[in-house]
């Protein structure tokens, strides 16, 4: 009877050299590898350390090891039965191969840098080990090749050993030849050929173990370690990929679609021992590398002007490369979704960063519109179905929505699209999958989390960048309609109010917190933004609801503090919500804030009468009128007490509001009944104060522009007043509110014709204050003033101010390019995007500083808070305020000065002025010391 395993036996422990070299191998013991000896028949087991110290006889029996494979492998093989095969030869002779492998790759590791053309020896040792390793592939290959052409089924116990030595062969080979150029250092040309040749013979091993491991079927009935010799290499192949990504594209490709197709195959039996983290990881970075060597190829063409051949072969083959990556992510994530929830943070950053680098991006690279589209096809289009899958995955829920999600800058356009993305296909999605979405909570051991309204709109606030370009993409406004660019604004408002239209009634609620919160937002974009989304719904809803929001935004005006940004942004959506209210719900809102009760004058200032019916608004306009001078009378009779501005300044902002001379529902008595109240407020208003009061410069801002509405029914020395007040505040700096209203009285006065007498006086006022406005360093005021200057000069009854505002070529050349139309601007596309970059990061610190402060905090211009109860001077009260009207008037004396010269009197009455100080403060020290 034929017995191999005792031949086998006998074959490798017999001979005539066992007995020289046996000793020897004992006594080291460990690290044993199979040699060849000086005849096939006589091979035996020696240490490395042996040969490490016995160089010689190691190479002389490297040379043997082919043929001793070889002998097992055809002699042997064939006639050993499959159930045999692992006890009796793959247990005993592949790991000793193996280990052989290991000893010959690092000895040629430690050897190639020695390697030189004069050492003819070392080349040839060098070249005989190279030659070796191929020849031991070629076994290693046979016995892979026979396990594959038996015709029964094999079971993975049946040669366990051999798929994972074969795989540890292969990553050691290819990893050597990886890194061949760095280590035979420059001297790769005389081994490049034995390099190249194991090479492919190692692709045409790792070919056959594919086919191999594609025969092997575990089911049910498998056994723990079955299952763990399969998870172990399924991992490996795992970091076999690492290896080959770089080497060649084939070879990439055809092992992830070996691993894949091998994980989904033992899908119930490995699932939870697979490393799900790692494989999408290792997905996700060859997709990233594939696509950024797309694009630098595309970037390539595009600035080359040219289209060779071998470029575009090559992108066409990374793209392909790509696809199939993409493919393979997607099918493995919808077979094993319940087990990636670690991964749902590195499939967002993949989504992110592909986006990323994409037009309309910051970022995005330079290519053709073939090469766009068709990476558009390839990466876009074949991701889509990761997101749709992944929509009723509660941890890429959360991840997506998570509110201490910290991106860089350049993922901040791809998260708002991916927001908006996702939003287009809720309403295809189940009741509980949109509930998840718009909810933005339950999620377990982390506090709520935004819900996608909210993350919208944060998203978009966080795009100011793409929002300044602003970047262009491709949409459509109406659905059947054909594609059109348009701007980001554009596109999130058309999709979210596309998603508006179609929410649950159940989730409801979200969306009006979310537009609340977004209308407060500091970002005037995204409150703007949010505006047109609530009155989108108040149209496309019904007219109660319209009713209801308006009612709520008219209490929350009421109850605003004072005046803030917050308060703006209300009263716009008010102003515009009222436009598209039914006019018996007008009505019902007049019952609800009646004109008539003074503490409803702070919502009826910020409402455009135009928005109602002609029988209401002359209602409404009689009703403010009469309210609005009973207060500022009050105030006067009151003997203008400042502790109530506030309710002055309500007042003042309601005639503004709706005081307009040209409306035709304002009759003549009332037009001079306002007039004449405001010129009292002007007369008895104690100018000193303005200049070291902030809080009244608030009411000098609403108090100029009426002035300037009624300057026909003003005395001319009011104006005259109004000019010397103005010209003075703009040397202290004042708020741009001021400056505005500056601008407006200055743009009313050109058609008033000033008395002989007064011009020498006003006219210099009226150019140096141009002539501040015009060289404000804010592009803001620089702009109004460029505009109102330009109004000015066409009606202005004056023109010697004109060339005199005009007093630097500097000013002179904006005001002429303004007029022209031209921008005077040589900023490059490329420095913008630079400049544009840096001002986000700034944008982005001001909004996260403006919503970590109370908004309490951003009152502008409410009166001071009260002093701190103390015993003091039973006129402290007086004396303070005598004292701050002295240091106001002390502070406007530096303006004037700087104006013109000083007269001769000046001088003394300075001094006279320190003598009574000096004495004021000797008695205050007196009393103090008393």
């Amino acid at each position: 009877m034929f017995a191999p395993s005792a031949l086998i036996k006998q074959f490798l422990y017999s001979g005539p050299l066992a007995g020289r070299e046996d000793d020897a191998a004992r006594s080291a013991g460990g690290n044993e590898v199979l040699i060849g000896a000086h005849n096939f028949g006589n091979p035996l087991i020696v240490d490395l350390a042996v040969l490490g110290r016995r160089a010689g006889f190691a190479v002389c029996l490297l040379r043997r090891l082919p043929g001793v494979l070889r002998i097992l492998t055809q002699m042997f093989l064939p006639h050993i039965s499959l159930s045999e095969l692992e006890q009796n030869f793959f247990s005993q002779v592949i790991p000793k191969a193996v280990k052989l492998f290991a000893y010959l790759l690092h000895d040629l590791s430690s050897r190639a840098s020695g390697l030189t053309s004069q050492n003819l020896e070392l080349q040839q040792t060098l070249r005989t080990i190279l030659q070796t390793l191929g020849q031991g592939l070629e076994a290693l290959t046979t016995c892979v090749h026979h396990v594959c052409s038996l015709d029964e089924a094999v079971a993975l116990d049946n040669i366990q050993t051999l798929p994972a030595s074969v795989l540890h062969v292969l990553r050691s080979t290819f990893i050597h030849c990886r890194d061949s150029e760095y280590v035979y250092s420059g001297r790769l040309h005389m081994v490049s050929d034995l390099l190249q040749s194991i090479f492919k013979k190692a692709v045409f091993l790792h070919k056959q173990l594919m086919e191999l491991m594609d025969k092997i079927c575990i089911d049910s009935s498998a056994t723990n370690k079955e299952i763990r010799d399969m998870v172990t290499v399924l991992h490996t192949v795992l970091e076999l990929c690492a290896v080959i990504s770089s080497m060649d594209h084939a070879l990439h490709a055809n092992t992830w679609k070996f691993l894949i197709k091998q994980s989904l195959k033992h899908q119930t039996l490995v699932e939870s021992q697979l490393r799900h983290n790692d494989i999408i990881k290792g997905l996700s970075d060859d997709i990233l590398a594939s696509y950024h060597r797309c694009l630098q190829l595309a970037e390539h063409m595009k600035l080359s002007g040219t289209q060779e051949i071998t470029d575009q072969r090559l992108f066409q083959k990374t793209a392909k490369l790509c696809r199939l990556f993409a493919n393979l992510l997607v099918h493995y994530s919808k077979e094993l979704m319940p087990f990636l929830s670690e991964s749902c943070s590195r499939l967002h950053q993949l989504y992110l960063q592909i986006h990323s680098k994409f037009p309309p991006g910051l970022n995005a690279t330079a290519m053709s519109e073939v090469h766009r589209d068709e990476m558009t096809c390839i990466f876009l289009v074949s991701l889509d179905p990761l997101i749709e899958q992944l929509l009723t995955y509660n941890p890429f829920v959360e991840q997506v929505l998570s509110e201490t999600l910290d991106l860089p800058s350049d993922l901040f356009l791809p998260q708002c699209l991916l927001i908006i993305h996702i939003m287009d296909k809720l309403p295809s999605q189940s009741e509980d999958v949109q509930t998840l979405w718009c909810t933005g909570s339950n999620f377990t051991d982390k506090t709520s989390d935004l819900s996608i309204f909210k993350a919208a709109f944060y998203s978009f606030r966080q795009c100011s960048a793409e929002l300044s370009l602003p970047v262009r993409l491709q949409g459509v406004i109406m659905k059947g309609g054909a594609t059109v660019e348009m701007t980001l604004y554009q596109f999130v408002c058309v999709h979210l109010c596309a998603y508006i239209a179609l929410v649950l009634p159940s989730n409801f609620s979200y969306l009006e917190c979310a537009l609340v919160d977004a209308v407060l937002s500091p970002s005037m974009l995204t409150s703007l933004l949010a505006m047109d989304c609530w009155c989108f719904l108040a149209r496309y809803g019904t007219a109660e609801l319209c009713a209801h929001h308006i009612f709520l935004l008219a209490q929350l005006i009421k109850s605003c503090p004072g005046v803030c940004c917050q308060l703006y942004n209300l009263s716009m959506l008010l102003r515009r919500l009222l436009f598209l209210t039914a006019s018996d719900h007008q009505i019902e809102f007049i019952r609800e804030f009646p004109v008539g009760e003074a503490e409803n004058m702070i919502v009826w200032q910020h409402v455009f009468l135009k928005a109602f019916k002609s029988e209401l608004r002359k209602q409404v306009t009689n009703d403010m009128i009469s309210v609005g001078i009973t207060l500022c009378r009050r105030w006067l009779n009151d003997h203008y007490g400042y502790g109530n501005v506030e309710q002055l300044n309500t007042s003042l902002s309601a005639f503004l509001a709706m005081c307009n001379p040209q409306d035709k529902y304002l009759e003549p008595d009332q037009q001079y009944a306002v007039s004449e109240v405001i010129g009292h407020i002007w007369a008895l208003l104690d100018l000193k104060k303005v200049f070291c009061q902030p809080y009244l410069h608030q009411t000098v801002s609403l108090l100029v522009p009426l002035l300037g509405n009624y300057t026909q029914f003003l005395e001319s020395h009011i104006s005259i007043q109004v000019v010397s007040l103005a010209a003075s505040l703009c040397q202290l700096d004042p708020p741009d509110h001021v400056l505005f209203a500056v601008l407006f009285f200055l743009v009313c006065v050109a058609k008033v014709f000033i008395s002989q007498d007064m011009q020498s006086e006003v006219l210099p006022k009226l150019s140096a204050l141009f002539a501040a406005l015009l060289s404000n360093h804010s592009w803001l005021i620089h702009q109004h003033a460029l505009e109102a200057f330009t109004q000015f000069a066409e009606e202005t009854l004056h023109e010697d101010v004109v060339p005199q505002s005009l007093c630097s070529e500097e000013i002179k050349g904006k005001v002429v390019n303004f007029l022209n139309k031209i921008n005077p601007s040589a900023e490059t596309e490329e420095s913008r995007r630079v400049r544009i970059k840096h001002e986000n990061n700034v944008i982005q610190k001001y909004f996260i500083q403006k919503e970590s402060t109370d908004v309490r905090g951003e009152v502008l211009n409410a009166k001071p808070s009260a002093n701190r109860v103390r015993h003091e001077h039973p006129h402290s009260r007086q004396l303070e305020l005598e004292i701050e009207a002295a240091e106001g008037a002390l502070k406007a004396l530096q303006p004037l000065l700087q104006m013109s010269p000083a007269p001769d009197w000046l001088s003394r009455r300075l001094q006279n002025l320190e003598t009574l100080l000096l004495s004021l403060k000797g008695q205050a020290d007196e009393k103090m010391v008393n």
